[in-house]
């Protein structure tokens, strides 16, 4: 991380490290807080409610990073720090009105389909703005950034035009809407450098902490 960010000419501080830790269990959870880190990423609401129930006053600052289902917002408010895969305004809707009712603010990213991959969750690069323009009155809700997953490939290299195009788009917002959006969250284990150099707030790295899922 602090190689990528000197390239870069960032201060590494700017970058943070997020932990996903889904599917590993709370033993390796538990090792990598001994080791400093905070942040641990979770995408399925079940695994993630089972795990802070069990690590409760551990000072964990748990982040949901899956895809949500609009019958599961119910469990996110008051639970997590951070949602990085809002993917429509209709979600971003429902989490405002969970939110309000819950008495609290959830801080949410938008995630972008910033290839177009049909498989991928998120909103279309075009559909960003629109968004945006009906969601910054929501008081239930924080807008705090984009989340992207790029096409996967071994090359990192490959990555960097999907990571520059999410960069550009938060530039854009800036510029046209008065919308600043402090944080990208992009790149993973084998891209993470790459990210970084393109502007990445978040990493979101598993395996390269924790090894290989079963």
């Amino acid at each position: 991380m602090a190689s990528a960010a000197q390239r870069a000419g960032r201060v590494v501080s700017d970058i943070h490290l997020l932990a996903v830790s889904k599917t590993f269990p709370t033993d390796s959870i538990s090792s990598a807080l001994e080791c400093g880190q905070k942040a641990f990423g979770e995408n399925k609401v079940q695994e993630a409610i089972s795990k802070i129930d069990e690590l409760e006053g551990a000072g964990i600052d748990w982040h949901f990073i899956g895809h949500l289902q609009k019958n599961k917002v119910k469990y996110i408010p008051g639970r997590f720090a951070l949602v990085h895969s809002v993917d429509s305004l209709e979600l971003a809707e429902k989490l405002d009105q969970e939110s309000r009712r819950q008495g609290c603010v959830t801080n949410i990213l938008i995630q972008v389909n910033v290839s177009g991959e049909a498989s991928k969750s998120g909103v279309a690069p075009q559909a960003l703005g629109s968004l945006l323009d009906k969601a910054r009155g929501f008081s239930g809700i924080s807008i705090e950034g984009l989340m992207a997953m790029p096409p996967f490939d071994p090359d990192p290299e490959k990555a960097r035009p999907w990571f520059r195009k999410l960069r550009e788009l938060q530039g854009e917002v800036a510029k046209d809407m008065d919308f600043g959006l402090r944080h990208l969250s992009m790149g993973m284990s084998h891209d993470f450098e790459v990210a970084i150099e393109e502007g990445a707030t978040w990493i979101r790295v598993g395996t390269s902490l924790f090894g290989d899922r079963e």
